[in-house]
């Protein structure tokens, strides 16, 4: 039940520690699951902490903190309860036939947060299909034993009707869903087809570091930047010029976060996509979150598993405005040499991002020269937005130029000049 006077849901919270979880650690994970509720529209009133080797089969907890849990709903109004890790059906219904209230996940939460937040088409199919491949195995009576249908966070989207959904109408669901991404997802290869000649950047990062607000800083793009989680789910695309006069593209995509759900990664692979189609990253990681280590480890290891852990990579450490020690700044001057520190929402250092986007192009690019003969210069406005002219010299025979060539420009460059192309 939703309290109508302030229409934000009263929050139990429940977090299991496995034995020997470093103390710290866990008080990251809870503060993050409570952000995350926060995203979602509800209030944390209390933190259960439990310790335990495995999770219990039937609750999930033991059967002395489900008393005490159930003791505290009724003292505080607790409206929901979620837990920070990933509940089975069994466990929920168990737990909610205790309470007599609903109670999420972790993963619920996210596909609940993602659904509030998708804009785009694409956006609002992928959040679906992520749903209801997380609802089909727990569909069976789910909520039946339960009064009323509630409403709140963790219903938005198909769980509204999930009572009244069986699982062939949701697998013939699924299978249009998957069925209409892949007619984006083409769509958007022909619109990828027109950017061949373009070097491309993606932003990549935890959730909230700063992505969308680096976006609009370099571009004027005007993506929504807000101080939440998961506040972008769509890609953008815009041009940028970069200080040596040459435009590149630049994407912002999806935050990562801890325990995303994997079903969530498969959903959002167009989305994704982008990533992969990137010539360079820019891994953007909030410098001022005291755990912005673990949060560059998470997002490396998840690039790792979409296979873009090889891509040349600029780590911009966002954010040092917040920052009050300058001896800290100095230290992670050191421990990131290669880092730039930056702060978006103030300007700092932003013309340093893009000397490292320049830099980067430069790197992965090869010297080539050719010859261009004298009748053959509608050629020229061609070759210098394909390329990098690095030097021009006029002979009896045409003009040769000394060009840097960015690799994803090979193919369509040769296909036009190679013909004229002369040894090194």
């Amino acid at each position: 039940m939703v309290n109508i006077a302030t229409n934000v849901e009263k929050v139990l919270l429940v977090a299991i520690a496995r034995k020997g979880a470093v103390e710290e650690t866990v008080e990251e994970h809870v503060d993050e699951l409570t952000s995350l509720i926060s995203t979602a529209g509800g209030e944390v009133i209390d933190t259960i902490y439990q310790e335990l080797a495995s999770l219990n089969p039937a609750t999930g907890i033991g059967k002395g903190k489900v008393q005490e849990i159930k003791e505290i709903i009724g003292e505080k109004e607790i409206n929901l309860v979620v837990f920070d890790d990933e509940l089975t059906p069994v466990q929920t219904k168990n737990l909610e036939m205790e309470f007599q209230i609903k109670v999420i996940d972790r993963t619920t939460l996210i596909l609940d947060i993602f659904a509030k937040h998708a804009r785009t088409l694409e956006a609002k199919l992928q959040v679906e299909l992520a749903q209801l491949q997380y609802l089909l195995p727990r569909l069976t009576r789910m909520w039946t034993h339960l009064s009323k249908q509630f409403g709140g966070i963790g219903t938005k989207g198909p769980g509204e009707t999930q009572i009244e959904t069986d699982r062939r109408i949701i697998k013939n669901r699924i299978q249009k869903l998957q069925t209409k991404l892949k007619e984006i997802s083409k769509q958007k290869q022909i619109e990828r087809k027109l950017q061949e000649s373009f070097f491309k950047f993606s932003l990549v990062g935890y959730t909230n570091a700063g992505k969308s607000t680096i976006m609009n800083e370099l571009t004027g793009a005007d993506v929504l930047a807000e101080d939440k989680l998961f506040a972008t789910l769509d890609t953008t695309t815009r041009s940028l010029k970069l200080p040596n006069g040459k435009f590149v593209l630049l994407s912002d995509t999806v935050g990562f976060i801890r325990k995303l759900p994997t079903h969530l990664i498969a959903s959002f692979r167009s989305t994704l996509s982008v990533a992969s189609q990137a010539d360079a990253l820019i891994h953007v990681a909030d410098s001022s979150h005291r755990f912005f280590r673990d949060q560059i480890n998470e997002v490396e290891n998840t690039l790792e598993s979409l296979g873009l852990h090889s891509k040349p990579t600029i780590l911009v450490l966002n954010k040092i405005d917040l920052i009050d020690d300058k001896e800290y700044i100095r230290h992670l001057q050191r421990e990131f040499p290669a880092a730039v520190l930056a702060s978006a929402i103030r300007g700092i250092n932003i013309s340093s991002i893009l000397e490292s986007m320049q830099k980067t192009m430069e790197q992965n690019s090869e010297i080539v020269k050719l010859l261009l003969p004298y009748n053959k210069m509608e050629l020229v406005p061609r070759l210098y937005q394909l390329s990098n002219i690095i030097r021009k010299t006029e002979r009896a025979d045409g003009v040769e130029f000394t060009t840097k060539l960015a690799q994803q420009n090979e193919v369509y460059f040769r296909s036009l000049f190679n013909s004229y192309i002369i040894a090194n």
